[in-house]
């Protein structure tokens, strides 16, 4: 049963890095019974606030108070004390201990001078039946999907008997399926009288799950929306300051000749595979995780070797065996993971740009250090990257402006293809509608684009044509002006 009364509260909350202000005097609540979403852009200070709540990060000044008390959260092990559990985006699992040690690490429970097993097996067995798990607590983690490892985690918040805890984009690499079971065991957690904080750049996310939301931008409170007053107009207005009457900001661009080609792509499950790209169109791959749209993007670059096939750039065929064929032929892809796949986060904004054109930047044996600071100003003015400085750590920016720095990477080796997988995934709402500004008028210079995307308003609103595919086939085509929700998830079905 809901507390109206909050459990935890956070009072005037400040914290500056290295002179740049990421909280001011901010306040925040939470009822036990109650899901609180917690929305604002990148960098409007959310992962600070919770990264002070869970003892990663100490505050300059503020309190934090559980049932009226003040509390002292100076590091991870005072939080779990005082009942605070956070699944952070990044999964804390550690993959080399089996399920039963990784929910009770930490917290060892001993039967003379060795741990109790027997309770591991018993208690970890009755845990995995509560989320519906029928797995094994001896499996080890690394042997569980992302949805099964982000179960560990909120079974070790339960067994831990935490009073609060907070999710930290939960949803950013579940299937639906696996989304909805998710949200079956927070309403159960809730119904426990948890409270539950829940972080989302997914709005419909927050609409479905969420009692009441709270805001935050430029590092500041905003306001707060109750269940009754929520809607997606609202949070988007408050979260960037201002309306977003449009969102996709798609604007006509001449379409040319076709720049690339792809004919009878096969790779395992992925079979037959046959599509073209013009000059300024931006061409939506749709699809279910699984449907092999990231596959075919990976056989093109020269990431993964192709079974069957031929590419044509421009009417003629390429043979691409690596990534560095598919540079040099003009093709460019933004990968779905930037961190781990697009982006060398210890190194700066200024040296990520440059890596795809390194050769051309040397001067004798080395870089040509003033060559490259120009590039990157060149492209941070362009592409409106938000830093003080073209030496910042890449690491340190906020999902949108590193996305931008992976696309300017790509704009700096020139390319006739740019391929650009799940672009807004995990970035906020404002951020969202720069990359789509940004895709526009690469389109208008005349840029042919790829675009794989999960969400469906995403494909709709960029697109000029889109391939729908299915367990590894296209499975239709279809016009901008012809495309639907519901005829793209027909189709994306198998139907």
């Amino acid at each position: 049963m809901a507390n109206d009364k909050p459990y935890l509260s956070m009072q005037g909350v400040s914290k500056r890095f290295h002179g740049v202000q990421a909280l001011c005097k901010v306040d925040f609540d939470a009822c036990l019974g109650q899901v609180t979403a917690l929305v604002g852009e990148n960098g409007a200070g959310k992962s600070t606030l919770i990264k002070i709540l869970a003892g990663i990060h100490k505050r300059d000044e503020g309190e934090i108070l559980l049932g009226g008390k003040p509390v002292r959260i100076d590091n991870p092990l005072a939080a779990m004390q005082n009942g605070i559990a956070v699944i952070h985006q990044e999964l804390n699992v550690l993959p080399n201990l089996s399920i039963a040690d990784n929910i009770f690490v930490g917290r060892e429970r001993k039967k003379g001078l060795f741990v109790d097993r027997d309770y591991y097996r018993s208690r970890t067995t009755e845990l995995l039946q509560h989320v519906g798990l029928n797995v094994d607590p001896e499996t080890q983690a690394r042997y569980l999907s992302t949805a099964q490892k982000q179960m560990v985690e909120i079974l070790r918040s339960i067994s831990s008997e935490a009073r609060i805890v907070v999710m930290d984009e939960p949803t950013s690499s579940l299937t639906k399926r696996e989304t909805d079971v998710l949200f079956d065991i927070i309403r159960s957690l809730r119904d426990q009288n948890i409270g539950i904080i829940y972080i989302s750049h997914r709005l419909d996310e927050i609409m479905e799950l969420a009692d009441r939301v709270v805001v935050f931008r430029d590092g500041c409170r905003v306001g707060a929306l109750d269940r009754e007053e929520m809607s997606v107009g609202k949070i988007i207005n408050m979260m960037v300051g201002r309306d977003l009457d449009e969102i996709f900001a798609k604007r006509p661009a001449p379409i040319g000749n076709v720049v690339l080609e792809a004919k009878n792509l096969g790779m395992g499950y992925v079979r037959d595979v046959n599509f073209s790209v013009r000059a300024g169109e931006i061409l939506g791959f749709a699809g279910l995780v699984g449907a092999g749209r990231s596959e075919v993007m990976q056989m093109i670059f020269g990431v993964d070797k192709k079974e069957t096939g031929e590419v044509f750039l421009e009417g003629k065929k390429v043979d691409i065996r690596c990534s560095g064929d598919a540079i040099a032929a003009g093709i460019a892809l933004v990968p779905e993971d930037r961190k781990e796949q697009a982006l060398i986060l210890g190194l700066d904004i200024k040296e990520n740009i440059s890596l795809a054109i390194l050769r051309s930047l040397k001067a004798g044996l080395f870089v040509d250090d003033q060559n490259q600071a120009k590039l990157a100003e060149r492209y941070v003015k362009e592409l409106r990257v938000v830093t003080p400085s073209i030496r910042q750590k890449v690491r340190n920016l906020s999902g949108g402006n590193q996305q931008k720095v992976v696309i300017a990477k790509w704009l700096a080796a020139k390319p006739k293809v740019l391929i650009l997988d799940e672009p807004t995934r995990g970035i906020d709402v404002g951020a969202k509608q720069e990359i789509y500004s940004l895709m526009s008028e690469l389109a208008a210079q005349g840029i042919a684009i790829i675009m794989i995307s999960s969400e469906l308003p995403e494909i709709l609103g960029m697109s000029d044509r889109i391939i729908v595919m299915h367990e590894g086939r296209v499975k239709g085509e279809l016009s901008r002006k012809d495309a639907t929700q519901e005829r793209i998830m027909q189709l994306a079905i198998g139907r």
